[in-house]
Protein backbone atom coordinates (compact mmCIF):
# COMPACT_ATOMS: atom_id res chain seq x y z
CA UNK A 1 0.00 0.00 0.00
CA UNK A 2 1.33 3.44 -0.55
CA UNK A 3 1.69 6.67 1.50
CA UNK A 4 -1.31 8.24 -0.08
CA UNK A 5 -3.16 5.28 -0.36
CA UNK A 6 -2.87 4.40 3.87
CA UNK A 7 -3.51 8.45 4.35
CA UNK A 8 -7.00 7.94 2.31
CA UNK A 9 -7.79 4.93 4.67
CA UNK A 10 -6.66 6.41 7.88
CA UNK A 11 -8.77 9.87 6.83
CA UNK A 12 -12.15 7.52 6.13
CA UNK A 13 -11.47 6.04 9.55
CA UNK A 14 -11.26 9.27 11.27
CA UNK A 15 -14.35 10.37 9.42
CA UNK A 16 -16.23 7.91 10.67
CA UNK A 17 -15.23 8.53 13.95
CA UNK A 18 -16.09 12.29 13.78
CA UNK A 19 -20.12 11.56 12.72
CA UNK A 20 -20.24 8.30 15.00
CA UNK A 21 -18.86 11.56 18.22
CA UNK A 22 -21.25 14.58 16.31
CA UNK A 23 -24.61 15.47 17.88
CA UNK A 24 -27.46 14.29 16.14
CA UNK A 25 -29.71 17.15 14.44
CA UNK A 26 -32.81 17.23 16.74
CA UNK A 27 -34.96 19.52 18.93
CA UNK A 28 -35.55 23.14 18.16
CA UNK A 29 -31.99 24.12 18.59
CA UNK A 30 -31.29 21.15 15.61
CA UNK A 31 -29.86 24.13 13.64
CA UNK A 32 -26.59 24.26 15.37
CA UNK A 33 -26.21 20.87 15.33
CA UNK A 34 -26.95 20.93 11.40
CA UNK A 35 -24.17 23.53 11.54
CA UNK A 36 -21.60 21.97 13.40
CA UNK A 37 -22.02 18.85 11.22
CA UNK A 38 -21.48 21.10 8.09
CA UNK A 39 -18.21 22.86 9.53
CA UNK A 40 -16.46 19.57 11.18
CA UNK A 41 -17.77 17.16 7.83
CA UNK A 42 -16.15 20.12 5.09
CA UNK A 43 -13.52 17.68 4.38
CA UNK A 44 -9.53 18.69 5.10
CA UNK A 45 -6.64 16.84 5.59
CA UNK A 46 -7.39 15.52 9.58
CA UNK A 47 -3.78 16.39 10.06
CA UNK A 48 -4.36 17.03 14.21
CA UNK A 49 -6.34 13.78 15.07
CA UNK A 50 -3.76 11.37 12.57
CA UNK A 51 -0.86 13.37 14.69
CA UNK A 52 -2.47 12.27 17.73
CA UNK A 53 -3.74 8.66 16.51
CA UNK A 54 -0.05 8.05 15.21
CA UNK A 55 1.57 9.05 18.01
CA UNK A 56 -0.11 6.81 20.14
CA UNK A 57 0.20 4.02 18.34
CA UNK A 58 4.33 5.09 18.31
CA UNK A 59 4.32 4.58 21.94
CA UNK A 60 2.08 1.29 22.09
CA UNK A 61 -0.92 2.51 22.69
CA UNK A 62 -3.66 0.18 21.48
CA UNK A 63 -6.99 1.31 23.50
CA UNK A 64 -10.00 3.27 23.02
CA UNK A 65 -9.67 5.83 25.17
CA UNK A 66 -7.99 7.98 22.42
CA UNK A 67 -10.58 8.26 19.77
CA UNK A 68 -12.98 10.76 21.90
CA UNK A 69 -10.01 12.97 22.29
CA UNK A 70 -9.31 13.11 18.65
CA UNK A 71 -13.14 13.99 17.88
CA UNK A 72 -12.68 16.82 20.37
CA UNK A 73 -9.43 17.93 18.70
CA UNK A 74 -10.95 18.40 15.38
CA UNK A 75 -14.10 19.70 17.09
CA UNK A 76 -11.58 22.47 18.49
CA UNK A 77 -9.65 22.89 14.92
CA UNK A 78 -12.97 23.30 12.83
CA UNK A 79 -14.46 25.84 15.14
CA UNK A 80 -11.40 28.01 14.93
CA UNK A 81 -11.73 27.96 11.08
CA UNK A 82 -15.56 29.09 11.29
CA UNK A 83 -14.84 31.96 13.40
CA UNK A 84 -10.96 32.73 11.53
CA UNK A 85 -13.69 32.94 8.59
CA UNK A 86 -15.83 35.52 10.06
CA UNK A 87 -16.25 38.84 8.37
CA UNK A 88 -15.00 40.18 11.72
CA UNK A 89 -11.70 37.88 11.07
CA UNK A 90 -10.28 37.12 7.56
CA UNK A 91 -14.03 37.57 5.64
CA UNK A 92 -13.55 34.70 3.39
CA UNK A 93 -16.60 33.12 1.08
CA UNK A 94 -15.17 29.69 0.79
CA UNK A 95 -13.15 26.72 2.91
CA UNK A 96 -12.12 23.47 1.71
CA UNK A 97 -13.63 24.27 -1.84
CA UNK A 98 -17.33 24.79 -0.56
CA UNK A 99 -18.63 27.78 0.94
CA UNK A 100 -18.08 29.05 4.55
CA UNK A 101 -20.23 28.15 7.49
CA UNK A 102 -21.70 31.91 8.27
CA UNK A 103 -21.84 31.80 3.87
CA UNK A 104 -24.80 29.63 4.64
CA UNK A 105 -26.43 29.56 7.71
CA UNK A 106 -25.48 33.51 8.68
CA UNK A 107 -23.43 35.33 10.54
CA UNK A 108 -24.54 34.73 14.01
CA UNK A 109 -24.89 31.35 13.45
CA UNK A 110 -21.16 30.99 12.44
CA UNK A 111 -20.41 32.37 15.43
CA UNK A 112 -22.81 29.84 17.57
CA UNK A 113 -21.53 27.51 15.80
CA UNK A 114 -18.10 27.73 16.48
CA UNK A 115 -19.29 28.10 20.31
CA UNK A 116 -20.65 25.40 20.48
CA UNK A 117 -18.00 23.23 18.55
CA UNK A 118 -15.65 24.47 20.84
CA UNK A 119 -18.10 23.43 23.90
CA UNK A 120 -18.80 20.09 22.57
CA UNK A 121 -15.25 18.93 22.21
CA UNK A 122 -14.95 18.74 25.96
CA UNK A 123 -18.28 17.38 26.47
CA UNK A 124 -16.80 14.85 23.43
CA UNK A 125 -13.02 14.45 25.27
CA UNK A 126 -14.97 13.78 28.87
CA UNK A 127 -16.02 10.20 27.39
CA UNK A 128 -12.62 9.14 27.36
CA UNK A 129 -13.30 8.40 31.32
CA UNK A 130 -16.15 5.95 30.40
CA UNK A 131 -13.99 4.27 28.02
CA UNK A 132 -11.22 3.89 29.92
CA UNK A 133 -12.18 4.51 33.92
CA UNK A 134 -8.69 2.92 35.09
CA UNK A 135 -6.51 6.09 33.27
CA UNK A 136 -8.73 8.36 34.95
CA UNK A 137 -5.49 10.10 35.56
CA UNK A 138 -3.77 10.09 32.09
CA UNK A 139 -7.12 11.25 31.00
CA UNK A 140 -7.15 14.40 33.49
CA UNK A 141 -3.82 15.75 32.57
CA UNK A 142 -4.98 14.94 29.01
CA UNK A 143 -7.76 17.29 29.50
CA UNK A 144 -5.44 20.07 31.01
CA UNK A 145 -3.21 19.75 27.88
CA UNK A 146 -6.14 20.14 25.46
CA UNK A 147 -7.48 23.20 27.44
CA UNK A 148 -4.59 25.17 27.80
CA UNK A 149 -3.01 24.58 24.48
CA UNK A 150 -6.62 25.79 22.99
CA UNK A 151 -6.65 28.54 25.45
CA UNK A 152 -5.09 31.97 25.82
CA UNK A 153 -1.47 30.37 26.26
CA UNK A 154 -2.06 28.64 23.09
CA UNK A 155 -4.21 28.95 19.85
CA UNK A 156 -6.35 31.90 20.75
CA UNK A 157 -2.69 33.73 22.24
CA UNK A 158 -1.33 33.44 18.92
CA UNK A 159 -4.54 34.40 16.98
CA UNK A 160 -5.19 37.47 19.16
CA UNK A 161 -1.80 38.78 18.97
CA UNK A 162 -1.92 38.08 15.05
CA UNK A 163 -5.28 39.93 14.58
CA UNK A 164 -3.91 42.94 16.44
CA UNK A 165 -1.18 42.69 14.14
CA UNK A 166 -2.55 43.43 10.94
CA UNK A 167 -1.35 46.28 9.17
CA UNK A 168 1.67 46.61 11.57
CA UNK A 169 5.04 44.71 10.74
CA UNK A 170 6.28 42.02 12.72
CA UNK A 171 9.92 41.42 13.75
CA UNK A 172 10.73 37.35 13.76
CA UNK A 173 10.48 36.74 17.32
CA UNK A 174 6.73 37.95 17.20
CA UNK A 175 6.01 36.15 14.10
CA UNK A 176 7.53 32.99 15.45
CA UNK A 177 5.44 33.61 18.87
CA UNK A 178 2.46 33.81 16.17
CA UNK A 179 3.24 30.86 14.89
CA UNK A 180 3.95 28.62 17.33
CA UNK A 181 0.79 29.52 19.19
CA UNK A 182 -1.82 29.80 16.64
CA UNK A 183 -0.74 26.82 14.65
CA UNK A 184 2.05 24.80 16.42
CA UNK A 185 -0.04 24.68 20.04
CA UNK A 186 -3.19 22.10 18.69
CA UNK A 187 -0.55 20.28 16.64
CA UNK A 188 1.46 20.02 20.09
CA UNK A 189 -1.51 18.99 22.03
CA UNK A 190 -2.39 16.49 19.17
CA UNK A 191 1.12 14.82 19.68
CA UNK A 192 1.52 15.12 23.62
CA UNK A 193 -2.26 13.92 24.04
CA UNK A 194 -1.46 10.99 21.99
CA UNK A 195 2.05 10.37 23.91
CA UNK A 196 0.34 11.05 27.26
CA UNK A 197 -2.78 8.07 27.13
CA UNK A 198 -0.04 5.30 25.47
CA UNK A 199 2.28 6.06 29.11
CA UNK A 200 5.31 8.15 27.63
CA UNK A 201 7.35 9.34 30.32
CA UNK A 202 7.75 13.48 31.14
CA UNK A 203 10.93 13.30 29.45
CA UNK A 204 9.55 11.70 26.43
CA UNK A 205 6.62 14.64 26.84
CA UNK A 206 8.68 17.04 26.16
CA UNK A 207 10.87 15.42 23.20
CA UNK A 208 7.60 14.78 21.93
CA UNK A 209 6.63 19.11 22.50
CA UNK A 210 9.30 20.07 20.57
CA UNK A 211 8.87 17.54 17.54
CA UNK A 212 5.36 18.89 17.23
CA UNK A 213 6.60 22.46 17.49
CA UNK A 214 9.05 22.11 14.77
CA UNK A 215 6.04 20.22 12.76
CA UNK A 216 3.50 23.19 13.51
CA UNK A 217 5.99 26.19 12.53
CA UNK A 218 7.05 24.76 9.22
CA UNK A 219 3.36 23.71 8.53
CA UNK A 220 2.24 27.51 9.05
CA UNK A 221 5.28 28.41 6.65
CA UNK A 222 4.62 26.34 3.77
CA UNK A 223 0.84 27.35 4.46
CA UNK A 224 2.27 30.95 3.81
CA UNK A 225 4.26 29.85 0.57
CA UNK A 226 0.88 28.17 -0.84
CA UNK A 227 -0.99 31.70 -0.47
CA UNK A 228 1.51 33.18 -3.09
CA UNK A 229 2.38 29.97 -4.69
CA UNK A 230 -1.23 28.10 -4.98
CA UNK A 231 -4.45 28.40 -6.93
CA UNK A 232 -7.98 28.83 -5.05
CA UNK A 233 -8.98 26.18 -6.93
CA UNK A 234 -5.97 24.03 -6.07
CA UNK A 235 -6.00 25.42 -2.28
CA UNK A 236 -9.68 25.03 -1.56
CA UNK A 237 -9.86 28.64 -0.23
CA UNK A 238 -8.70 32.26 -1.44
CA UNK A 239 -4.68 32.80 -2.53
CA UNK A 240 -3.38 36.00 -1.47
CA UNK A 241 -5.37 36.40 1.61
CA UNK A 242 -2.64 37.25 3.57
CA UNK A 243 -1.61 40.61 1.22
CA UNK A 244 -5.46 40.98 1.64
CA UNK A 245 -5.60 41.60 5.35
CA UNK A 246 -1.96 43.19 5.41
CA UNK A 247 -0.53 40.38 7.75
CA UNK A 248 3.01 39.96 7.87
CA UNK A 249 4.51 36.63 7.36
CA UNK A 250 7.54 34.58 6.81
CA UNK A 251 7.47 34.91 3.16
CA UNK A 252 6.77 38.87 3.42
CA UNK A 253 9.37 39.04 5.83
CA UNK A 254 12.32 36.21 4.79
CA UNK A 255 11.20 36.37 1.34
CA UNK A 256 9.95 32.94 -0.82
CA UNK A 257 13.35 31.31 -1.30
CA UNK A 258 14.34 31.60 2.26
CA UNK A 259 11.15 30.33 3.76
CA UNK A 260 11.03 27.28 0.99
CA UNK A 261 14.17 26.70 2.61
CA UNK A 262 13.83 27.06 6.23
CA UNK A 263 10.72 24.70 5.91
CA UNK A 264 12.97 21.53 5.00
CA UNK A 265 15.34 22.51 7.78
CA UNK A 266 13.03 23.10 10.19
CA UNK A 267 10.97 19.58 9.23
CA UNK A 268 14.67 17.90 9.02
CA UNK A 269 15.27 18.73 12.62
CA UNK A 270 11.62 17.41 13.72
CA UNK A 271 12.63 14.30 11.78
CA UNK A 272 15.76 13.80 13.53
CA UNK A 273 14.30 14.01 17.10
CA UNK A 274 11.74 11.91 15.86
CA UNK A 275 14.08 9.23 14.94
CA UNK A 276 16.13 10.12 18.64
CA UNK A 277 12.83 8.19 20.55
CA UNK A 278 14.20 4.78 19.28
CA UNK A 279 10.44 4.41 18.44
CA UNK A 280 9.39 3.16 15.59
CA UNK A 281 6.11 4.55 13.06
CA UNK A 282 6.90 4.10 9.62
CA UNK A 283 3.77 5.95 8.97
CA UNK A 284 4.20 8.95 11.44
CA UNK A 285 7.41 9.58 9.89
CA UNK A 286 6.13 9.72 5.95
CA UNK A 287 3.02 11.91 7.21
CA UNK A 288 5.86 14.91 8.38
CA UNK A 289 7.72 14.68 5.61
CA UNK A 290 4.56 15.04 3.24
CA UNK A 291 3.73 18.22 4.93
CA UNK A 292 6.95 19.69 3.93
CA UNK A 293 5.84 19.22 0.29
CA UNK A 294 1.50 19.40 0.23
CA UNK A 295 0.09 21.72 -2.32
CA UNK A 296 -2.48 22.49 -0.40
Amino acid sequence: MTFKEEMKERTEVIEKLLVKYLPKAEGYQSQIMEAMEYSVMAGGKRLRPMLMQETYRLFGGEGKEIEPFMAAMEMIHTYSLVHDDLPAMDNDEYRRGRKTTHIVYGEAMGILAGDALLNYAFETAVKAFEIAPEKSLLIGKALKILAEKAGIYGMIGGQVVDVASCGVGLDEGMLNFIYELKTGALIESSMMIGALLAGAEDAELEKVQKIASDVGIAFQIQDDILDVTSTTEELGKPVHSDEKNEKTTYVTLKGLEKATRDVEVISQEALELLSGLDRENTYLTQLIQELIHRKK
